[in-house]
């Protein structure tokens, strides 16, 4: 873990921040972009873009203008505009990638029509920051009573104090549409405040919260994963998975993001197999397609009257007797062009290095009443000789 508030304790224990990237160190962020081009120098005749990225809470973030040619660095606490009042920020990108990144998410780049950026925060304004950074949990736990108390459908999942504390965001998530005007009244009489509701999505929801997915790692949309592309079954029953709903389903309720991650080498060795609705027309009768392997190449077909006995064909095999079938010819059969594996070989490992059975507690344990009987025996005899003599 890089950042501080993300280090180890005194204890040995992580500590852990619970910001999932967001804390304002920057050192574990997964929006932190790298300048590479900070060690170029311009042209002569080309003057430094003034235009500055600045990153906010749950990884929003805003393009502005460096008005008054201070000198920015990335991981710089910084003073913006906001409407009302001025908003803290850190600064995650400057210099020519800026325009970039711009130009990537098709802002304006006049930056005349983008808000600027007042200065360096003071410690006045970060501690002000830090206050209402903390009025954060609690105010959550409020708007969810109100909502509450007001039959809502819906969930506020976070509260986002601005810099100055003029303004909260809350971010909700809901199944269908909310009519939030009397709890946006309710809110602003309750922490005298400007209010702001943002719905946000499921899989947005997830990221920030975070979470161990069922592979045993973090979420992948809480540690690196950026955009969020549309899955859909089709990517499933590509991969020839069970449309369970409760093992493609992650943590957001919706389909797991990695689905889509593999799905191109599926559909590039898919491209080799014919069609599953292909019926191949044989002397014995019409076979239907029953299952594909798609990664070792294999079909297997059976009868339209035996469908308990499959047959294992190759891809090739079907391609050829599907070209004999265009040509209005039938193939005797499907055992002529069944595929055999090939056995594999067996691996006679030897206990090389004196390890003990695996199943040696398997087998119940001989009784030991004779040699005890035996020696109580023998002690007995020892005991009378002594006596004797």
């Amino acid at each position: 873990m890089g950042c501080t508030s993300c280090a180890t304790g005194a204890d040995g224990q992580p500590k852990g921040c619970r910001n999932n990237g967001a804390c304002g160190s920057d050192g574990c962020n997964k929006l932190t972009v790298f300048d590479w081009l900070s060690n170029m120098s311009l042209p002569d005749n080309i003057a430094p873009f003034k235009g500055v990225e600045v990153r906010f809470k749950n990884g929003r973030k805003h393009f502005y203008r460096n008005a008054d040619g201070l000198t920015l660095a990335m991981g710089d606490v910084v003073a913006v505009e906001a409407s009302p009042g001025h908003d803290i920020g850190v600064v995650t990108l400057t210099g020519e990638l800026v325009r970039v990144q711009m130009k990537k998410k098709k802002e304006d780049l006049n930056l005349e029509t983008h808000p600027k950026i007042y200065r360096k925060a003071n410690q006045k304004d970060i501690d002000l920051w830090k206050k209402y950074r903390e009025k954060e949990p609690s105010t959550q736990r409020r708007s969810r009573e109100i909502a509450m108390a007001l039959n809502l459908k819906m969930k506020i999942s976070d509260v986002e104090y601005q810099g100055d504390g003029s303004k909260a965001t809350f971010y909700y998530t809901a199944e269908d549409r909310v009519d939030f005007r009397q709890l946006i009244k309710d809110l602003a009489r309750a922490f005298g405040i400007r209010i702001e509701m943002k719905q946000v999505g499921f899989r947005q929801e997830a990221a920030r919260l975070g979470g161990i997915g069922s592979c045993g790692r973090e979420l992948c949309c809480s540690t690196w994963l950026t955009d969020f592309r549309s899955v859909t079954t089709s990517s499933a029953r590509y991969q020839q998975l069970s449309l369970n709903p409760q093992k493609l389903a992650g943590q957001c309720g919706k389909l797991k993001c990695c689905l889509n991650y593999e799905l191109d080498t599926y559909l590039e060795a898919l491209k080799d197999f014919p069609k599953t609705d292909t019926k191949l027309q044989t002397q014995k009768g019409v076979a239907h397609c029953q299952k594909i392997d798609i990664f070792k190449g294999l079909m297997w077909f059976a009868y339209a009257n035996e469908g308990m006995n499959w047959y294992q064909l190759s891809t090739d095999k079907v391609h050829e007797i599907i070209q004999e079938n265009k040509k209005g010819n039938k193939v005797a059969s499907l055992e002529e062009f069944v595929f055999e594996e090939a056995p594999k070989e067996k691996n006679d490992f030897s206990d090389a290095v004196g390890q003990d059975s695996l199943t040696r507690f398997d087998s119940p344990k001989k009784s030991n009443r004779r040699r005890k009987k035996r020696r109580n025996k023998n002690k007995q005899r020892n005991r009378n000789s002594k006596k004797n003599a």
